[in-house]
């Protein structure tokens, strides 16, 4: 991507602060308002008379839209300009968050949280986007390291604020507090976002615009959601659905390729896919994000069947690994810029390799002690990674591609935390050697643990392989 980079003027240092506020605004409320809703299913299935495999959907489709869509309202960006994509995803999110609250029923809650999820995938792709806009070079990676805080604060501060609201307002507080805090970040884009520069338009004068690629947003949309039903579906069960659904995904993507490289202004330039720095870096977030999702699913399981902790003990021990990645996210990005974004995406895989071999090992050996003293040595290598790999990317791509480049970005994190919830869990279930495993011994447990970390230390050191052989290509 060396060959479409361009110089950026610097702005000013106040600009810069308040456009960074912005940023994280947005960030911050995205992430929360995904892991606020998972504390009040059990809340909303009573209120709703409704299954819980119903209102799983009001996770769902929050997910759902923002992995459908995250690409193509990132390519809209780079159209018709990042700022007023943002300024409207945002106000999309604070309606569609106050129609939430006032849902009448669950089918309404669960329409409003696909239009909340469709704010978010702006938001996620475009915060991003317009980093390389406003920030100077040198302090990308701050900003990176930044916005990765943010995320984790808002992963971190959702199920905690979540249980508050619920005990002492009711679930539609929650929806509330979203609303309003989508409202707070809105009015901080509108006012500190600069709208005079490339930021707050599509492409300058003497530029090809270009079209909308509606068929290639389709056809992705559809692909990318079927791929994401295919692991979510069925409760860890793998089946002739999910087979069918993979199926679609296999038919999607090839007739994607096919019509990408004959329309005139695709969704998604295909040489894109084999830029030496990007395609590498997507796959290594992926992998980096399955691996990440093998602590959420495999570490309830340990702390309360293997070690046996009760719920609030279990929280507190989970709660570690976004404390330490709020604490660490800055820090990391500050490291970027001084050392470098490839080294440093080398070094944050290194620490979480190390991170995934003490996890198959010294929980153990040590307990609690050991489970904490390994999240630690992890998160601070995921964050590392993080604002490394993405400051590597965007540093080097064009401003008529960065919306596209970022939602890519965001896509192959989230296709990461959807696939490592289901292989990671299954290879968790296969390792104790039963499906039901809330009632499995807990030396069965404590095996299935040390297997599955061990093989996310594996995926670790694919992600090392791909990134040395990009680093000898270039």
């Amino acid at each position: 991507m060396a060959d479409i980079a361009e110089t950026r003027a610097a702005p000013g240092s106040h600009s810069t602060a308040g456009a960074l506020v912005s940023l994280s605004l947005a960030m911050l409320v995205s992430s929360l308002a995904n892991s606020i809703a998972n504390v009040a299913l059990p809340t909303l299935s009573v209120a709703f008379a409704a299954s819980f495999a119903a209102v799983q959907w009001v996770v769902l489709a929050y997910l759902l839209t923002i992995t459908a869509l995250i690409v193509s309202v990132g390519r809209l960006g780079d159209l018709v300009g990042r700022r007023p994509l943002l300024v409207a995803g945002l106000a999309l999110f604070s309606v569609a968050s106050f129609a939430a609250a006032l849902a009448p029923s669950l089918v309404m809650l669960i329409v409003a949280r696909a239009a909340q999820g469709l704010g978010a995938a702006v938001m996620m792709a475009l915060t991003i986007a317009i980093v390389g806009e406003t920030v100077p070079k040198e302090r990308t990676g701050s900003a990176m390291g930044l916005l990765g805080t943010m995320s984790a604060i808002g992963t971190a501060l959702g199920p905690a604020l979540g249980g508050v609201l619920l005990a002492a307002l009711g679930w539609r507080s929650i929806f509330l507090v979203n609303a309003a805090l989508g409202a707070v970040a809105l009015l901080a884009a509108w006012r500190f976002l600069p709208a005079g520069d490339a930021a707050g338009r599509g492409p300058s004068r003497g530029e090809a615009r270009g079209r909308f690629d509606i068929f290639g947003t389709l056809l992705l949309a559809a692909t990318l959601a079927a791929y994401a039903l295919s692991m979510t579906i069925g409760r860890g069960h793998f089946g002739g659905l999910n087979l069918a659904l993979l199926g679609m995904v296999a038919a999607g993507a090839a007739l994607f390729v096919v019509a990408e490289a004959r329309v005139a202004s695709p969704l998604v330039k295909l040489a894109l896919l084999r830029d030496p720095v990007l395609a590498p870096s997507l796959a290594m977030n992926a992998l980096v994000s399955t691996v990440m999702m093998a602590t959420l699913v495999v570490g309830p399981f340990f702390l309360s069947r293997a070690l046996g902790l009760g719920q609030a003990a279990t929280g507190a021990v989970l709660s570690i690994g976004p404390v330490v990645s709020a604490l660490c996210g800055i820090l990391a990005g500050r490291v970027v810029d001084r050392l470098g974004a490839a080294a440093m995406v080398i070094a944050g895989l290194v620490l979480m390799g190390a991170g995934c071999a003490a996890l198959a090992w010294l929980p153990g050996l040590f307990g609690v002690a050991g489970y904490a003293a390994a999240i630690v040595l992890l998160t601070p290598g995921y964050q590392l990674f993080q604002a490394a790999n993405n400051t590597a990317v965007m540093a080097d791509v064009g401003r008529n591609e960065r919306g596209v480049v970022s939602g890519m970005l965001s896509l192959s994190r989230n296709l990461g935390l959807v696939t490592g919830t289901a292989v990671m869990g299954a290879v968790f279930a296969l390792a104790v050697g039963t499906k039901d495993v809330a009632a499995a011994a807990p030396a069965a447990v404590a095996h299935g643990m040390g297997l599955t970390f061990a093989v996310a230390a594996a995926l670790v050191m694919v992600a090392m392989v791909i990134a040395r052989v990009a680093d000898w290509r270039e």
